[in-house]
């Protein structure tokens, strides 16, 4: 501890106060450290002007609380930094602690807080919500997760985790961070693959997007206001977990699923897909940087892998998403719509499930007056519903498609084979594969 550095007369039971005396253990202490004061014979602090064996030297220490309170008066001034702190960080049980003893002694010498704000902690327990100890072979070492999954995981049970409460962990629950990890990574994966060969020169203008599209740029400007009242709060509860839901839900199992087949067979220069690669570029900048204080190492490769071995995320900002992308309404019909798809989708699984099609592209979409009344777009249907095509009827469902398997995109078309010059393929792919 920090040693009470002070003398008592031995006769009159008074302390010693000499500003020489004092000058002296501060510099000799400011020298050699706090272990000076007892490493040292008294002789050393006293000088010349007093005897040694007529003073006691008090070897009690500084109360520690009181020694960590006042912290804040030798941290920031001394150094030039602003006063008071941004934000104390420790855990739950520092309320009456470090958070209580610095807040006492500011208050008292400076008549404010030393901070703007603090931050807390749970501790760390086990699966079961026991503390961990050796003897019950219950500790999960973190340069062991380290070892084994990457520190990338680590940052992502962290990140996760809901820090306010105690925190729990063990091989199950690392094995389902591990799981949340591979669709995040996966999803920065496929967007590299999909963007492959992209340039400025293919970006299509925002006021030309599908509704589709837009509907991703509403979702963006969702997760970036939830990003964003973290930064200015401190807490990241539920932010990564939103983030991976979005990967998860919006982005793999509906909107990659849905512009595949654009992706892979529509002209290089039609506007769907120039639409889709444009928003595929927005994913990735905005995904990467989002995801690059938890995962670094994930994203510094996500980056380096489109932008060179020069450019690094870490010396970017977070993306200025524009307030134009909000848009309520048309999230609020799109989820509509996905609710009418999921009963279509459950038409085409009764029909794969009976042996009738084997995949939804050898069937058509068949949409309810209802479904009709949010989107009235036959091609969009059969779209989003990946199916060959779409028509209108009384009750959603799904009927076998008429034509013939074209072999490049596998959808079953009545015009496959109209090119003579290429028998096996639709008049789509015919456009696609001409010089």
């Amino acid at each position: 501890g920090v040693p009470i550095a002070i003398f008592v007369d031995k006769h009159t039971h008074e302390p010693l106060r000499d500003a020489d005396v004092m000058a002296r253990i501060v510099e000799i202490l400011s020298h050699e450290g706090a272990d000076a004061w007892y490493a040292r014979p008294a002789q050393d602090f006293l000088g010349e002007k007093y005897k040694a064996e007529d003073y006691e030297q008090i070897m009690d220490v500084v109360d520690v609380w009181f020694e960590s309170g006042s912290t804040h008066a030798f941290v920031l001034k001394a150094r030039g930094l602003p006063v008071p702190a941004d934000v104390y960080l420790e855990g739950s049980d520092q309320h009456r602690g470090w958070f209580q003893a610095s807040l006492l002694e500011s208050v008292g010498s400076q008549g404010f807080a030393p901070f703007k704000a603090i931050v807390t902690d749970g501790f760390v327990l086990d699966e079961q919500g026991r503390k961990m100890s050796k003897s019950m072979g219950n500790v999960t070492a973190p340069q062991e997760v380290n070892d084994k999954y990457g520190a990338d995981i680590l940052r992502l049970w962290v990140m996760n985790s809901d820090t306010s409460e105690d925190l729990r962990i063990g091989p199950e629950i690392l094995k389902q961070q591990a799981e949340l990890y591979r669709r995040l990574r996966n999803t920065l994966r496929w967007i590299l693959g999909s963007l492959d060969g992209f340039t400025e020169a293919e970006k299509l203008p925002e006021a030309e997007f599908p509704e589709l599209e837009n509907l991703m740029l509403h979702r963006l400007w969702e997760l970036n206001a939830l990003i964003q009242k973290a930064v200015a709060s401190h807490d990241w509860t539920g932010v990564y977990p939103a983030i991976h839901h979005f990967c998860s839900t919006d982005l793999s199992a509906f909107y990659f699923d849905v512009r595949k087949d654009s992706l892979y067979c529509d002209r290089v220069d039609s506007k769907k897909r120039r639409a889709c690669r444009t928003v595929l570029d927005i994913l990735h900048r905005c995904l990467t940087a989002w995801l690059a204080p938890a995962l670094p190492f994930t994203a510094e490769e996500s980056w380096v892998s489109r932008f060179g071995d020069n450019a690094s995320v870490h010396l970017t900002l977070f993306p200025e998403i524009p307030a134009m992308w909000q848009n309520t309404a048309l999230a609020e019909t799109w989820s509509t719509i996905r609710t009418q798809r999921s009963e279509i989708t459950g038409a085409i699984e009764a029909m794969r499930r009976d042996k009738t099609i084997g995949s939804s592209l050898q069937a058509v979409a068949v949409i309810s007056a209802e479904a009709k009344n949010l989107l009235d777009d036959g091609a969009t249907w059969a779209d989003i519903c990946i199916t060959s095509g779409a028509g209108f009827g009384d009750a959603n469902g799904a009927t076998i498609a008429p034509g013939t398997k074209c072999e490049r995109c596998w959808r079953v078309l009545p015009d496959v084979g109209s090119n003579k010059s290429h028998p096996t393929l639709c008049i789509r792919c015919c456009e696609a594969v001409a010089p």
